[in-house]
């Protein structure tokens, strides 16, 4: 079967373009992708090209396909694999392997036959050894794209451990009932992370999230509002920190008798907000850094004598497990938690290569690609102009005004009926 896919050559060098797939061996499955997000590691990885850690040496005569936050239906099954799976499943992706001896390999960064800017894919026998290959039933494709992204969220909240004076073991997870903050936190995975603090089991009774930007917070307080907190148990309170003179003062300041937060995040690789955070840190704090940054020689001030005498540590995650991922495809399809407003722009399989090179140019949250769709990267806030002269993007426009501007199953359902079909 013929696929076309954007793959990496090198650094800067992603090519779309169509070739043959080999036939399924006994151990392997065919699909097709149907949706694929386009994350900020994506971009890593063609900034780096081999030297990146994921990604093959040899991509200049081996080229791997890029991006791993896909979800799509089985096409056909190998015998190994037949009595779990069967042509018609919808699928979701756990990227993180974690192969003893080989654990960066993932699919969208080490794979010639396996990512989601692709229309068909091989799903090697790797990734069915380790239970990467989730079912997944919902409506909703993207739903499925997220829910990577969105356990690597749940995972941040888990990875987080806290102690107990005399004792030298570890409690995994955040502080229940405790304070919260997350620092540039109004993102694409910021907001994921507001609904999750919110609307999971284990909540803090304190939430801050921090943001340089008035529009990006407002946007935030108008999806993942003040008042539905409120209802969950949980004040919210977001905060721009341009202009203050003493951010962490004033944050610390939020917290009762000054204690500060037991769990911070940072959600931007910036020097002076992993600063910000370690000086918020209440005992036993524990600071998780989230975002991940392109610098490897990124580093930051950290107070060791708070380290020695109130306990504050620092934990960190490149993703989540496949528990996490189950967790997110579980909470997503009862409606506990909703990703939607992590999406800002949708496009098709022909947009991927500018889009990925650009990415951090882009302003606005995770960019959505339909692989079987001929569309530009299209802004959901530009649908209402485009509508104007193209019956197309009007309709789109009212069914993403209809859901408080975002986008919506309804929504993807009619692009995907109705959007031009990618010419190979």
């Amino acid at each position: 079967m013929k696929t076309t896919a954007v793959r990496l050559y090198g650094k800067h060098d992603l090519r779309l373009e169509t070739f043959e797939l080999p036939a399924i061996g006994p151990g392997e499955i065919l699909a097709k992708i149907i949706s694929d997000s386009i994350c900020m590691s994506s971009f890593k990885a063609a900034e780096q090209g081999s030297d990146h850690k994921r990604v093959p040496a040899d991509i200049a005569t081996n080229p791997i396909i890029i991006g791993h936050e896909f979800c799509g239906e089985i096409l056909e099954v190998g015998s190994q694999w037949a009595d779990q799976f069967k042509a018609g499943d919808r699928f979701a992706i756990q990227p993180a392997i974690n192969e003893p001896g080989n654990v960066y390999a993932a699919p969208g960064y080490s794979f010639a036959t396996i990512g989601g800017d692709a229309t068909y894919i091989i799903i090697p026998e790797v990734v069915m050894k380790y239970g990467c290959l989730l079912k997944y039933q919902s409506d909703a494709y993207y739903f499925g794209s997220l829910a990577e992204p969105v356990s690597c969220i749940v995972g941040g909240f888990h990875v987080n451990y806290h102690t107990t004076p005399g004792s030298y073991e570890h409690t995994m997870g955040i502080i229940e009932g405790g304070n919260m903050a997350l620092l540039a936190g109004v993102g694409p995975m910021g907001l994921g992370a507001i609904d999750y603090a919110i609307h999971n089991p284990r909540k803090p009774k304190l939430l801050v999230v921090t943001d340089i930007d008035d529009a990006r917070l407002r946007r935030a307080a108008s999806i993942l509002t003040v008042e539905e907190a409120a209802k969950q148990g949980v004040e919210l309170i977001y905060v721009n920190t341009t202009g203050i003179a003493d951010v962490p003062a004033h944050l610390r300041g939020l917290t009762t008798d000054d204690i500060g937060f037991n769990d911070v995040y940072v959600y931007a690789p910036v020097a002076a907000v992993i600063e910000q955070a370690d000086k918020i840190l209440a005992f036993d704090g524990c600071l998780n850094f989230f975002a991940g940054p392109t610098n490897p020689e990124l580093s930051a001030a950290f107070n060791f004598y708070n380290v020695h005498y109130n306990a504050t540590h620092v934990a960190g995650n490149s993703g989540g497990n496949t528990d996490d991922l189950i967790e997110s495809i579980d909470m997503m399809a009862k409606g506990l938690i909703d990703p939607s407003a992590m999406i800002t722009h949708v496009g098709g399989l022909n947009a991927v290569v500018e889009t990925t090179l650009n990415l951090p140019k882009i302003p606005g949250g995770k960019k959505l690609i339909y692989t079987h769709v001929e569309m530009p990267l299209t802004a959901l806030t530009a649908f209402k102009e485009l509508g104007q002269t193209n019956p197309f993007f009007a309709e789109l426009d009212k069914l993403v005004t209809a859901n408080n501007g975002l986008w919506s199953p309804q929504a993807e359902a009619y692009l995907l009926a109705n959007a031009p079909a990618l010419d190979a």
